[in-house]
């Protein structure tokens, strides 16, 4: 690979591996499986070891999990959070048992465990007493859920014994028959679903109300004695597990021991099969070396121990038979295809339905109605189809195209050029006008609590909503017509539409479904032009003066809002008291003509609160750094950006500065 090639894949990797390190880490929603992401990694550690002058320490190869976030009081970890080294197959795996035996110059006894997916975090004790417990972070710095950790009812409060201090490390989970009960429970209260429940044990424990913590029952199983004082030694890993059973700690399952590559490799496998019998997620098996002296004459590496590994398991894949091609026509008219299976057990779930992105996805993967088909979940979450089964045919399977006239209004449907899509382009079509409402109400749009897919699609069916007006027009008594929704629950949810009027003009964009707008390039056009007015009156060349927004974006708002019909729309939000102004407190005009680029983790600020802080002032904030750039403020591993910046010369700040700017 030519060098100029190999930098330009290296930088697209590690921009790849942080947005989805930020996904699961952060948001806790991940858009692809473990396996994709770790694959991701493992070329850009390739890549650095073959073009070493193209190595950085900000690259993501050299971090551990993610940041701490902002909502919760920073932990400095006793010991590191280290992570372990990852294996894909018998060979890679075989290799580093040659390696431990040739170090050791015989073949240690090693322990198999259940990789458990869920949440690691650190538990101290003091005297027996449970005192502090903290996300894993990044490794050195975590964050402060102790209170989220109480109400674990498998977190011991006291232990057996009165050890002057202790900490160790566990894995919280969800248990799948929980995750069930909570899934069912929001989808009564048409609130979004959880993925799975790794992310769902994440998202519990970040709560910042820890009575929401209690009521998912998480649970916990304790795998490590990361450091202890006043406590009996062990000279193996199953030994000190034994130990911290009998103190009241529920420790990691299925731990034994084996002498032979054979009977490891056996183990590992006998997880994967047993795997949907468990009441907990495993994405892997970890193999650990069990004699303690054994691994101090191994070592460790700067992140990880090189006595131990983890056995990753690829996404698990089933055949079915697709029944029938369907199409859903969502918010901007594209009509996606989606395939109705014969039900088929996968990765902890009954599946029924996948998707099949587009027609050009079906001529590529030749599938068919009537085919056999090899399913599996992307990211353990979205069931897709990866091949047909063409020798399994029988000839009565059917070749699928995309109808040429909207299947729920009979409208026309074009596909532009260059476009994968095909799209009904009827701005009334009862399909479209379902689906940008349940984008209007969504979180990161106008976040109408208990405002869900399934009643919004009632209230469009009962004929009580038309478009995103009338959602502030609705009453009571036209809430209580919407099946499952009683007295209390209309209240509630008519409060939560007063609420919304407030959102503020970023929101409000982002809502009405523009094409190409979304959460960030909403907010830079409501930093820009303060108004709607402003907005749906701006020409190209004063849109295109907004950072981030070029000509497609442009024209793409310019067409939106050229629609009487979506003009019309906003017109009657405002005179229903929604507010279509920005909130943006002036607080001075210091930073006006001036560019900043945020990147990296910067202490008492979250990145979103410096952005405001900076439009506060009369600056404006990027996405993405360029000549044009005025300033990067760059925090704790800044990444690619910092790279960037020092590349074109951009004049790098910290906090501090911004602070001694903004206060001349």
């Amino acid at each position: 690979m030519e060098k100029h090639i190999a930098k330009a894949r290296i930088d697209e990797l590690r921009k790849q591996i942080e947005y989805h390190r930020e996904k699961y880490y952060m948001d806790d929603s991940p858009e692809i499986s473990d396996f994709e992401f770790d694959a991701l990694m493992r070329e850009l550690e390739t890549l650095e070891s073959e073009y070493p002058e193209f190595d950085s320490v900000n690259s993501p190869s050299k971090k551990v999990g993610g940041a701490a976030s902002e909502k919760f009081e920073k932990v400095r970890h006793v010991v590191p959070m280290g992570s372990l080294t990852d294996v894909f197959s018998k060979d890679e795996l075989c290799s580093f048992l040659k390696r431990i035996e040739k170090e050791l110059s015989y073949f240690p006894e090693c322990v198999v465990e259940c990789k458990i997916d869920g949440l690691s975090v650190e538990l101290e004790y003091e005297n027996g007493v449970f005192v502090r417990g903290a996300t894993r972070g990044d490794g050195i710095v975590g964050e402060n859920i102790t209170e989220n950790l109480l109400v674990i009812n498998d977190i011991p409060k006291k232990l057996a014994e009165n050890i002057p201090y202790l900490c160790v490390r566990g894995e919280v989970y969800m248990p799948k028959g929980e995750f069930l009960r909570i899934n069912s429970e929001r989808e009564e209260r048409g609130e979004s679903l959880f993925a799975n429940p790794r992310n769902a044990a994440a998202g519990s424990l970040r709560q910042l109300d820890s009575k929401i913590t209690a009521s998912r029952n998480l649970s916990i199983f304790v795998f490590n004695v990361q450091k202890s004082e006043g406590m009996k030694g062990f000279s193996s890993h199953r030994e000190s597990l034994m130990y911290l059973s009998s103190l009241g700690f529920k420790v990691s399952p299925n731990c034994n021991s084996f002498s032979s590559e054979d009977g490891i490799y056996e183990e590992i496998l006998r997880f994967n099969n047993e795997r949907a019998s468990y009441d907990f997620d495993i994405d892997g098996a970890v193999v650990k070396v069990d004699d303690f002296a054994a691994r101090r004459l191994i070592g460790e590496v700067a992140n990880a121990p090189k006595w131990a590994v983890a056995y990753k398991y690829p996404p698990e894949e089933k055949e079915t038979k697709l029944i029938k091609i369907a199409i859903n026509v969502g918010r901007t008219g594209v009509l996606t295809p989606y395939a109705i299976l014969e039900p088929v057990h996968l990765a902890g779930t009954v599946v029924s339905k996948a998707t099949l992105h587009n027609e050009d996805f079906i001529r590529e993967k030749d599938i068919r109605e009537g085919d056999i088909v090899v399913v599996r979940k992307a990211g353990d979450i979205i069931p897709e189809i990866v091949a047909s089964c063409p020798k399994m045919r029988c000839g009565e399977e059917k070749e699928f195209f995309i109808p040429r006239t909207c299947p729920d209004c009979g409208g026309e449907v074009l596909r532009k050029e260059n476009e994968a899509a095909y799209r009904c382009i009827n701005e009334n079509c009862p399909a479209r006008i379902v689906r940008r409402l349940i984008h209007f109400v969504s979180r990161d749009a106008m976040n109408i609590d208990g405002l869900g897919e399934a009643q919004v699609t009632s209230l469009c069916e009962l004929g009580l909503v038309n478009d995103a007006s009338d959602i502030y027009k609705l009453t009571k008594e036209d809430l209580l017509k919407v099946d499952k929704i009683a007295d209390k629950s209309a209240q509630n949810l008519l409060n939560s539409i007063e609420n919304s009027k407030s959102a503020g003009l970023a929101r409000l964009l982002f809502a009405l479904g523009i094409r190409h707008v979304g959460k960030q390039t909403a907010e830079a056009l409501a930093a820009h032009f303060e108004t709607v007015e402003n907005v749906m009156n701006a020409d190209s060349e004063k849109l295109c003066a907004v950072d981030d927004i070029g000509l497609v974006v442009a024209d793409s708002i310019i067409a939106f809002f050229s629609s009487e019909y979506n003009r019309l729309v906003v017109e009657k939000l405002v005179e229903l008291g929604v507010d279509a102004t920005a909130h943006i407190e002036k607080k001075g005009e210091l930073l006006t003509g001036k560019t900043f680029v945020i990147t990296g983790t910067l202490s008492g600020y979250s990145r979103n609160e410096a952005g405001e802080l900076i439009t506060a002032h009369g600056g404006k904030v990027s996405s993405s750094v360029s000549k044009n750039t005025s300033y990067l403020l760059a925090g704790a591993d800044g990444g690619s950006k910092l790279q960037k910046a020092e590349k074109l010369g951009v004049p790098i700040i910290s906090l501090d500065d911004l602070m001694s700017m903004i206060n001349e």
